[in-house]
């Protein structure tokens, strides 16, 4: 039974697992190598819990109580008792790999790891621990107290007895589950990430204007927001990350980055993060 949660890196993402696993009354603690980061990420729970309340989908209540369940830390020994940790660093293969080798070593053995990569292989990443039945990747999607879908990936290892427990968990936390197999960008970002590209080649070639294109597509398609607006919510360093990892990964051409997105990457111009991307904030 999974009491305990460990959540690894107090960003956006980190900070957001945290806030929904909190929520449902499990007992987390949250880790980063940075103070200032953890104040940020507790000052922002709060923030989006209070705005939960104001929308009247939370009982103000239940405010204290999540903030109550979450206990930060910048020490990973503080994580050795958990049940079930969620990786959340930012995506960088080589800390992964480290953080999952050295998780292996520090928690319980029967405690499952699981990563929220967004693309990297879930079986390279579970080759770092002595458990790759017990890695599993649980890809929370921005922002996570709003978004209702978890995409859960079996690395090659990964045991039945760690799905049952992942997909029991996604359903306790009141969201949907997609799974997907272990290749290059699993579901979502396989789709997402080319079409993003595509949008950015359009304007490359200089087929429409960043505000035409993302008009097109919302109003043509009925996305909520365009794939430009939503490159730079992403970041489009992010954006580019992934782009690569489906490009090694397949070694097809049609998954090659457009030189454009390299360019403003190479620039500083990482969208709403950085103020500028293509569009300035």
């Amino acid at each position: 039974m999974v009491n305990e949660i460990a959540v690894l890196g107090a960003g956006q993402m980190g900070s957001g697992i945290a806030h929904v696993f909190a929520l449902k009354g499990y007992h987390v603690v949250l880790y980063d190598i940075s103070v200032p980061q953890l104040e940020k990420a507790l000052t922002v729970i709060r923030q989006n819990l209070e705005r939960q309340v104001k929308k009247g989908g939370i009982p103000e209540s239940l405010v204290e109580e999540t903030m109550g369940r979450i206990v930060t830390t910048c020490d990973m020994v503080a994580l050795a008792a958990s049940d079930f940790c969620v990786e959340a660093v930012t995506e960088n293969e080589a800390l992964k790999l480290e953080l999952f080798a050295r998780l292996d070593e520090l928690v319980q053995p029967s405690a499952i790891l699981a990563t929220n990569t967004s693309s990297l292989p879930i079986t390279r990443i579970a080759s770092a621990t002595k458990r790759p039945d017990k890695v599993i990747g649980m890809h929370f999607m921005n922002p996570v107290p709003i978004m209702a879908l978890v995409e859960v990936i079996r690395g090659h290892a990964t045991s039945e007895e760690t799905f049952a427990t992942t997909e029991a968990l996604v359903a306790s936390l009141g969201k949907e589950m997609a799974l997907a197999q272990d290749y290059p960008g699993f579901i979502v970002n396989r789709v997402l990430i080319p079409m993003i590209n595509e949008a950015i080649f359009a304007l490359f070639e200089g087929v429409a204007s960043a505000e035409d294109i993302d008009r097109g597509m919302r109003l043509g398609t009925n996305q909520p927001m365009g794939p430009l607006t939503l490159a730079d919510f992403i970041g489009l360093d992010t954006v580019l990350a992934i782009a690569n990892v489906l490009y090694d990964g397949f070694k097809d051409p049609k998954y090659r980055p457009c030189p454009l997105l390299v360019k403003m990457v190479n620039a500083g111009y990482l969208g709403r993060k950085s103020g500028r991307g293509f569009y300035s904030y």
